[in-house]
């Protein structure tokens, strides 16, 4: 993409851009502000903005700040959250060519002021400062006319739209950077306040307004994609207004005791009843608008009409859902990361799936990366239903066991003994999630026409094939996530794994399924599931379990489960959209970020981290929930804490409740 290309001559041309407000924001001071080195060896503002050529690789600064959403050392909503369950204890694998375990410890409670895990604070901040220098010397360029400026200026306001949210997911209310202080400010002048969360949003929602005109509708070659465009601007739009509106951020009373200085501002307004409602009234005008913008995009469910081998319906519907999320630029994708280093990413699938075909290698199939039971227990049956209101699972213990059968010979292979919960699950069980005797759909020579014995399956109890062998390898869990590889993600005869180009896709930011949802949840919040938007309300939830191959919302719960009509109230409506985007979202770094802003985060890591017993043999034995981790969480943990060093430089930043 045009952004990895752009990001490629960062070094060469523009190494950092320190934040004027460095004081504020936590670096030691403001030396070296720019430093920029274009062609000519000049460092200037001037020689940075002297040509297209040069200002183009400025621009590819502003996108360099770019969250690594999807990578293991960077991301918290992966490893740092209760989605997976990383190998404990791994030491070599944190070392050159391994998957970084750093974020685990997240996971785990070890945070702390001094100890501040996925810290991007400074470089927020540095990546506002950046957009802030090129809107204001872009007019300089001699040979761009004036529309491309504005594309270009629209782009980096959404960008500083972006590293503010990012910053306000994190952190709270946090200090808005309207504009950047002049490197020569004072250091009364630098040491700003947090301003309080709805001042934060209302910025926020502001300047993606103010960008969304003289953005492209969408990116006119394959060389631009993961440029912003109008598509994703009123998808983010839609996203910022659900997160503004969501407990967490929207009068949240647990946070009144998070003041300012003076001991009186709150940071988290109190709120009436109709001032949270009319943040989810807003929150729904903003995805019914980004919809409407992505169908004149022509963006649409990917439904799998690129699949052109020949399969049985329910081979072809999980790989149809495995790749809207990891086919590069699939027909459902609004924003995709390409940011996140192709390398790095080819490292993750090597280490962390299984070898499917027998050969060994030397870095390959570690299976370090786990999935905690109850993410598994999560997902619907076949009816679309939890599992605690599908009638026909009322007199079935998950945990029994049963032969895979021709019923589910795509799914569990024929003959393998495995737990009932295995069974008569949603295509997206199956499409997400490899266990032991789940057939893995890759590592084939040829797609067309195949039995159920052609597939390969994982083998996971001692004495199988992806067993344990040492503390350095998996299974953790019993349960691997398979959502994240693509088919073409194998090795050879050779011990050799496929290249970065076969294997690499852009990380999935916002994919319009993950629209719907928001839509069908804001509308819900707005209106409840009876009121004037209630068949959109319908229209969209049904769309994703249309695609998902599951009933609709009505149909399951009238004609399988144990509560009919359940829908038809708010609080039975939410749990039901809940339930729609963990499952949906799965394993894309969406739950960690929900849970919180539901504020469900307690009750869902009060659950505990369990698996199996990975270390035995019989099914018998190997079939046992097994306790791996207690997690904890209080209301502390809803935000990070300030780094206590950037206090001491700023004292005029008050700390988050708790730390």
């Amino acid at each position: 993409s045009l952004t990895m290309n752009m990001r490629k001559n960062i070094n060469k041309s523009i190494a950092s851009v320190l934040a004027a407000a460095a004081l504020t924001l936590g670096t030691a001071g403001c030396n070296g502000f720019l430093n920029v080195v274009p062609d000519d060896g000049l460092p200037s503002i001037e020689t940075a903005f002297n040509l297209r050529s040069s200002a183009i690789k400025y621009l590819a600064t502003c996108y360099s700040y770019m969250t690594l959403d999807g990578s293991m050392g960077n991301d918290p909503a992966i490893l740092g959250s209760d989605e997976y369950w990383d190998l404990y204890g791994r030491v070599t694998s944190n070392q050159g060519n391994r998957v970084p375990f750093t974020l685990s410890y997240m996971a785990r409670g070890y945070m702390s002021a001094n100890n501040v895990y996925a810290n991007d604070w400074r470089d927020m901040y540095r990546g506002i400062r950046c957009c802030d220098i090129l809107v204001d010397n872009i007019q300089m360029v001699p040979d761009m006319d004036d529309s491309e400026k504005a594309q270009w200026i629209a782009e980096v306001t959404f960008l500083k739209a972006y590293y503010h949210f990012n910053l306000v997911r994190k952190w709270g209310p946090v200090p808005i950077i309207r504009e950047s202080l002049p490197i020569d400010s004072s250091v009364d002048e630098v040491r700003v306040h947090r301003d309080n969360i709805d001042d934060c949003f209302d910025f926020i929602l502001e300047l993606l307004d103010r960008a969304m005109p003289d953005l492209p509708l969408v990116n006119p070659s394959v060389d631009e994609y993961g440029r912003v465009n109008q598509a994703i601007c009123a998808s983010f739009k839609a996203k910022v207004a659900v997160y503004a509106a969501s407990p967490l951020f929207n009068g949240n009373s647990e946070q009144a005791a998070l003041v300012d200085t003076d001991g009186a501002t709150r940071l988290f307004p109190e709120k009436t009843d109709d001032e949270k409602l009319a943040r989810w009234t807003a929150a729904m005008e903003a995805c019914r608008e980004a919809i409407a913008v992505c169908d004149e995009a022509n963006i649409s469910l990917y439904r799998g009409d690129d699949i052109t081998y020949r399969m049985t319906d329910s081979l072809k519907t999980t790989l149809t859902l495995r790749n809207a999320f990891n086919q590069k630029w699939n027909s459902e994708l609004i924003w995709g990361n390409t940011q996140p280093d192709p390398a790095t990413m080819r490292m993750y699938h090597k280490l962390c799936m299984p070898i499917l075909n027998g050969f060994t290698d030397q870095l390959g199939g570690y299976i370090f990366i786990g999935v905690p039971l109850k993410i598994a227990e999560q997902f619907y049956t076949v009816h679309g239903l939890p599992i605690a209101n599908d009638s026909e699972w009322a007199n079935i213990n998950p945990m029994d066991l049963r032969t895979g059968d021709d019923q589910h010979a795509y799914y569990i292979h024929k003959g393998h003994k495995t737990v009932k919960l295995n069974f008569d699950r949603e295509p997206r069980y199956y499409a997400s999630l490899g266990f032991d005797g789940g057939n893995w759909l890759g590592q084939l020579g040829n797609y067309n026409d195949l039995k159920p014995e052609d597939v390969h399956y994982v083998s996971c109890r001692m004495g199988g094939t992806h067993a344990k062998r040492d503390s350095e390898t998996g299974p953790v869990t019993g349960f691997l996530p398979k959502k994240h590889f693509p088919i073409q993600a194998t090795w050879t005869a050779n011990n050799n794994f496929t290249g970065a180009s076969t294997t690499w896709y852009p990380w999935p930011m916002i994919r319009l399924s993950d629209l719907y949802l928001l839509y069908a949840e804001a509308i819900n919040e707005a209106e409840g599931p009876n009121g004037t938007h209630s068949e959109d309300l319908f229209k969209y939830l049904n769309l994703v379990r249309e695609r998902a191959r599951i009933p609709d919302v009505k149909t399951a719960w009238d004609t399988y489960s144990n509560s009919p009509g359940y829908y038809g109230t708010k609080v039975g409506m939410r749990a039901i959209i809940h339930r729609e985007r963990l499952n949906e979202l799965a394993f894309e770094g969406q739950r960690f970020w929900d849970i919180r802003r539901w504020k469900e985060a307690p009750a869902e890591y009060q659950k505990g981290i369990y698996g199996f017993d990975v270390t035995s043999a019989k099914e018998e034995d190997y079939y046992v929930k097994k306790f791996l981790y207690e997690q904890k969480f209080g209301l502390k943990d809803y935000f990070w804490p300030i780094p206590t060093s950037y206090i001491e430089v700023n004292p005029n930043l008050v700390q988050n409740i708790g730390w």
